[in-house]
């Protein structure tokens, strides 16, 4: 309960007790949504897009499986009928699923066990331990779609979780983006490839909670590649976003 706790806090103290941080992602995020848009929170974590999202006057629906950040989302935005939170997982198909949970360090409980072996062999990781399981319940982007209108924009932040999110999309969307991990970087490319079945996308990316696009240009697909490979020997993790055209 402890090792929880703290890592509950760490979260907290991460991404919520920074506020240049917080002005950060506001400034980033403005070129995605704006007011009466609709942003979907795949992987909302203690809620620092939401707040963020929030600030832009976005309708947030931010989509959480882990019940204690669960409980974090409803104590922070719980009286904000903007903000609509689900306590699910996104999937490829409707059901439920495993997540293994990391107590000491929540960011990085999957759903994804391949994820998780590939991780593993990375330093970075040699001292994180999913040390529990909890069975959740899972929707699909289409289904959240479907209820709650087409998102200006989609956060996939779900720890290798990502191509079966992706796989229960259907459509363009007018932007998302997803977590690029230089160990999982074959995982990554799946996302991408997925991404361009779905429709015309131009590329950026962000290295690591940096809120910048390292291109002053949007690239296309082969040309973000070219990005990464440049990035992955640095081993640090970061977002890809995708814009429609």
């Amino acid at each position: 309960m402890l090792t929880r706790a703290r890592g509950i806090v760490r979260s907290l103290v991460m991404y919520h007790g920074q506020p240049g941080r917080h002005r950060r992602i506001v400034r980033f995020y403005r070129q995605f949504l704006g007011p009466g848009d609709i942003g979907f929170d795949v992987g909302a974590h203690v809620g620092s897009r939401v707040r963020a999202w929030r600030k832009l006057g976005a309708h947030v629906v931010a989509i959480e499986p882990q019940p204690d950040f669960v409980r974090i989302l409803r104590l922070f935005f719980g009286r904000d009928r903007e903000v609509t939170i689900l306590p699910v997982a996104v999937g490829a198909e409707p059901g439920t699923a495993r997540l293994a949970l990391s107590s000491a360090t929540p960011t990085v409980s999957s759903m994804s066990p391949d994820w998780i072996e590939s991780v593993t062999a990375d330093r970075g990781f040699s001292r994180v331990r999913w040390d529990r399981t909890v069975e959740v319940a899972v929707t699909t982007l289409d289904e959240l779609i479907a209820t709650h209108g087409e998102p200006a924009f989609c956060k996939v932040d779900v720890e290798g979780f990502e191509l079966e999110v992706l796989a229960g999309l259907s459509r363009p969307i007018h932007g998302l983006s997803f977590e690029y991990l230089p160990p999982a970087h074959d995982a990554a490319l799946a996302v991408l490839a997925r991404v361009e079945s779905l429709g015309s996308y131009v590329y950026n990316y962000s290295p690591v909670e940096t809120m910048r696009m390292v291109s002053e240009e949007w690239l296309a697909a082969d040309d973000l590649i070219r990005l990464l490979d440049r990035y992955r020997p640095l081993g640090r993790s970061g977002d890809v976003y995708a814009r429609h055209r």
